[in-house]
């Protein structure tokens, strides 16, 4: 068992550090104007896009974050023009967040950039093999990404 977990542990590292390596050469292509936006406020900008209008609680929850911390990632959205808030219809006390033309405009050319990299990175890095193999990869990802919390430093006592 212990050697299952100090396998799982050096692939832990390994792939923490190639993620982050890789997003950060994906925030490098990002293309011109994204390098006004963070990382995190593009990620909560994706959300709002692709999403249905939601809360600030409902985008700190999809996106890990406290929602404090979306609440000011929001804030720069907004002050920038692209994200709007609206009172919910079906509960006032509530706003829903929505993308504005311009937010949706910010966030293609970013993605453009990054997705126009990437796919060129891996049409002339990646062997016939390994390209078959992304998108078993991908669903291997995507699984961790939504696992439950938890682990040794989430654990009390």
């Amino acid at each position: 068992m212990t050697g299952r977990r100090d396998e799982a542990a050096r692939a832990a590292v390994g792939l923490s550090l190639a993620l982050g390596r890789l997003r950060g050469r994906l925030r490098a292509e990002g293309g011109p104007g994204s390098s006004v936006w963070t990382r995190s406020q593009l990620a909560a900008l994706h959300r709002v896009v692709s999403g249905p209008p939601a809360t600030t609680s409902d985008l700190a929850a999809a996106e890990y974050m406290r929602p404090q911390s979306m609440a000011q990632t929001l804030a720069a959205l907004e002050k920038g023009g692209l994200i709007a808030r609206h009172p919910d219809p079906d509960d006032g006390r509530r706003f829903l967040v929505e993308a504005t033309d311009e937010g949706r405009d910010v966030l293609r050319a970013a993605m453009e950039g990054r997705e126009a990299w990437l796919a060129h990175a891996i049409e002339t890095t990646l062997s016939p093999e390994e390209l078959a193999a992304l998108p078993g990869l991908i669903e291997v990802l995507d699984r961790l990404a939504v696992s439950p919390p938890g682990g040794p430093s989430h654990r009390s006592g």
